[in-house]
């Protein structure tokens, strides 16, 4: 059993943590910021988790060369640029993907050797309150401390009949492998996760055919994003279905023949693909993680309950991350963390605003948002006022070429108190952050519109949809 550094009391810490993704590696860098003996356990061969090593880092990896792909094929033109015999190596593009996410984790050992902070390889598993048994191969370690946080992340959800094998029924993780592009795909599930990978593949010459359950592409943002989103992907000949359901899923010598059918209508059709990609959804990673040793609650689906502090109903048990029923973000996994070392270590902290939570899909055009939409203000009782304004009217958009979309403002009429902002076009997971911010200091119409933005930028557009929504819109109508 691996021990990046020895201990003086074997066995004996003050934050024992059970997950190195970034949940737990913060956890552990915090926990050691404040003093605390602190060991991270991860069964994995590197630190940072799914996000860095099999999500969120990769994928946007290659959506970059994508992007770069496209400008070079198609878009330089424009700006009367030429790029002659245009191509892409696909070996090359894996390698660049592979690159961001070993730096990536060679960066969190450094973090980890920086502060002290122990490293176990191996799989954790509860003992009892206080206790936790770390197993690798034939080895095993117990250890004991006041304070546990429990990381250990979620996994991919398979669909029953239609379970991956990595060569014609594919998840997220096998996307990240091909050594080639196939030169079709079909996938399930128009989330951040399908839509994205769906936007790569189509990218770089593969066929298409995006099929979602709900009525709507990216069924948790605002359904004018979505609408601007799909509009695109079709423009991008990419086949998008939604209020679809897949029936059945038959292998082929060749590939795979969906059966899809309308929820609506009732009608079906059949889709021949080299391949499926299932992105279905993620599960919490808590079935034998030894909970039932402890007073611990899990839920029906495996998510572990805890209070505002991220504390288990056993003291001293923390969990966070994607095995908590908040959404599975990282950067939420990090904030909990912070949250549930800091009330371990005895410091005050603050509960979390998951209102405030931003989400971003770094689709073309990009969505990004933050706070309650329209619908969710309407539902909540407030009287609701809205701005928006359109990246088309913004000379930096139509210098970028990117003409698209729009910014949105959802604000209570009464108060003037801004209840959530919505966006899709170019950059928006970047111009998030102002919004973000202004949340997070509860800012109004008023104080918000007095903000001078920089001009040319995309965040002009910001500032017009505040003023929109104040009733003082300059630029727009």
């Amino acid at each position: 059993m691996a021990d990046s550094q020895p201990n003086n009391t074997p066995g004996q810490y003050d934050l024992i943590i059970i997950g190195a993704g970034p949940g737990g590696y913060v956890a552990a860098r915090r926990g050691a910021q404040l003093g605390l003996n602190t060991v991270l356990i991860e069964k994995d061969d590197r630190l940072g988790g799914t996000c860095l090593l099999r999500g969120c880092i990769p994928t946007k990896a290659l959506i970059h060369a994508a992007e770069v792909w496209q400008m070079c094929s198609k878009g330089a033109r424009t700006f009367g640029v030429t790029v002659e015999g245009a191509g892409f190596d696909w070996a090359k593009v894996q390698k660049r993907k592979d690159l961001a996410t070993t730096k990536g984790a060679k960066g969190i050992e450094l973090l980890m050797k920086n502060v002290g902070v122990t490293v176990l390889k191996g799989t954790g598993r509860l003992a009892g309150p206080g206790k936790v048994v770390v197993t690798s191969g034939d080895d095993s370690l117990e250890l004991q401390a006041k304070s546990i946080i429990l990381a250990t992340g979620s996994t991919i959800v398979d669909l029953k009949g239609m379970q991956t094998d990595g060569t014609h029924i594919l998840n997220s993780e096998h996307i990240l492998q091909l050594d080639q592009v196939p030169e079709s795909m079909v996938v399930l599930g128009a989330g951040a996760v399908g839509l994205e990978l769906a936007s790569v593949m189509q990218s770089f010459g593969c066929k298409t055919t995006l099929v979602e359950l709900m009525d709507q592409i990216l069924p948790l943002e605002d359904p004018e994003c979505a609408a601007v989103v799909e509009k695109a992907l079709k423009r991008q000949r990419m086949k998008v279905l939604t209020g679809t359901k897949a029936m059945s899923v038959e292998k082929t010598e060749d590939g795979v023949i969906c059966t899809l059918q309308n929820v609506s209508d009732g009608k079906t059709e059949t889709i021949a693909a080299e391949c499926l990609l299932v992105a279905v959804g993620r599960k919490p990673v808590t079935a034998d993680l030894g909970l039932e040793t402890t007073a611990a609650v899990v839920d029906r689906l495996g998510f572990v309950q805890t209070d505002a502090m991220m504390e288990t109903a056993t003291p001293g048990l923390y969990a966070v991350g994607d095995i908590v029923a908040t959404p599975q973000l990282a950067h939420v996994a990090s904030h909990e963390a912070l949250v549930a070392v800091g009330h371990a270590a005895g410091k005050p902290e603050h509960p979390i605003h998951y209102h405030r939570i931003p989400a971003c899909t770094y689709s073309n055009p990009e969505v990004a948002s933050v706070g309650l939409k329209e619908s969710e203000a309407l539902a909540a009782g407030y009287e609701v006022k809205c701005g928006q304004f359109p990246f088309s009217a913004l000379a930096k958009a139509s210098i970028l070429n990117e003409p698209h979309g729009f910014i949105k403002v959802v604000s209570d009429a009464e108060t003037g108190k801004v209840l959530g902002v919505h966006m899709v076009g170019p950059r928006v997971t970047e111009l998030l952050a102002e919004a973000v911010t202004a949340l997070g200091f509860d800012a109004d119409l008023d104080s918000w519109s007095q903000v001078i933005h920089p001009h040319p930028s995309l965040s002009e557009a910001m500032a017009e949809a505040i003023a929109a929504a104040a009733g003082r819109p300059i630029h727009g109508e």
